[in-house]
């Protein structure tokens, strides 16, 4: 694909500016207030993208800003503050992604003694029948997409960074399992979640599946798919599935993808019902995934123009500049699916939308990377 220079692009600079205004919010110790909360995975996403664009774009600060973070909850014995295992909750997993960049770069055991906690948690994660992990412990035999970006890259680079190829195995599986539970095949795209004993108020009685295609849910399993194959060995029986899975499913993505504004919606088959709007956060990982895809040959050179014209959208429609600074705009809050939160066309667009959150700050930061043509 035809790639920009990274340190002259536009796009760049955009990136530098939304990591410059988290390094400005840091208190007098260099630590960010939200980041230090708990370990979670938001804060652990944006700690990844910060510290991806320092080392793409060469800005030291940056990484040490991700290694100042993760210092705060991993201790010199690789214990992790905030954190329980007992909770076998797949959201935890996703901070520990930057544990591997940490320990390549220090060799310190500590580090690896903390992605070997996190694996025990997913070598033991409740299944369902197949081995599907459950989302979390309190969510019996329910798979939802959002888990499989938490879990499956970790997994498999876990299982290359210590010589485990059955973890390998285990995070192909997960991926290729909640595929076919959740694909629908007139759209060919992915429901958010399936409910294995179909007892769920949100989940269908005979299939177990949600109702509808949210943005985010698919751009989780679209990241989760490309970033795992960085780790998959290319003699593994299953790879070249999983890359015709992905090639697949971003042709759906791209049937349904807003043909003005290059953008994709919150509910992705429903642009042109009252209430939908162009979501942020989804739109930006599906670029991520598309340019990646592309860059990494994936994807067909076909699917570039639906990339550049996402790309495009996100810069022309969600940004903003104004004395405050640069915005993204357009970002679902949060969804998910349980007593309350009902998986209807209502419940979706009724979440908050708000701006400049790290859940659509970090895809953004991601995209831009990766559209801008870094290697």
């Amino acid at each position: 694909m035809t790639t920009i220079n990274a340190k002259n692009a536009a796009g760049t600079r955009l990136v530098r500016k939304f990591a410059d205004r988290l390094l400005a919010q840091c208190n007098d110790k260099g630590e960010h207030p939200w980041v230090m909360e708990r370990w979670a995975y938001v804060p652990g996403m944006q700690l990844m993208a910060i510290a991806r664009a320092g080392q793409q774009l060469e800005v030291p600060e940056y990484i040490a800003f991700m290694k100042r973070h993760m210092d705060a909850f991993v201790g010199e014995d690789g214990r992790i503050r905030t954190y329980r295992l007992e909770e076998y909750n797949l959201d935890q997993i996703n901070q520990g992604k930057n544990l591997f960049t940490l320990y390549r770069a220090t060799g310190e055991n500590h580090y690896a003694e903390a992605a070997h906690l996190l694996a025990a948690q997913l070598i033991s994660q409740p299944r369902t029948s197949e081995g599907g992990f459950w989302h979390k412990k309190v969510y019996p035999f329910q798979m939802w997409l959002d888990g499989l970006y938490m879990a499956s890259p970790f997994l498999a680079e876990y299982g290359k960074t210590f010589d485990r190829p059955d973890l390998i195995d285990e995070a192909m599986h997960q991926l290729l399992l909640i595929e076919r539970r959740t694909r629908d095949p007139r759209t060919g795209l992915l429901y958010h979640g399936w409910d294995e004993s179909k007892e769920q108020e949100w989940a269908d009685s005979s299939t177990g599946l949600s109702s509808h295609f949210w943005s985010r849910a698919m751009g989780w399993y679209a990241m989760a798919a490309v970033d795992v194959l960085d780790h998959v060995p290319v003699a593994h029986r299953q790879r070249g599935t999983l890359i015709g899975i992905f090639q697949r499913m971003i042709g759906a993505l791209v049937k349904v993808q807003d043909a003005d504004s290059g953008l994709w919606h919150q509910v992705l088959d429903q642009g042109g019902r009252k209430g939908n709007y162009s979501e942020a956060s989804g739109s930006c990982m599906f670029v991520y995934a598309m340019a990646k895809g592309l860059r990494l040959g994936y994807l067909e050179n076909n699917f570039e123009e639906p990339m550049r014209r996402g790309y495009e959208g996100i810069l022309q429609h969600l940004i903003t500049e104004d004395e405050q600074g640069i915005h993204l705009n357009s970002i679902c809050h949060g969804a998910g699916l349980s007593i309350d939160r009902n998986g209807s066309y209502d419940y979706y667009i009724s979440e908050a939308v708000v701006s400049d959150t790290p859940m659509g700050v970090a895809p953004l930061m991601l995209a831009v990377l990766e559209a801008e043509g870094v290697s």
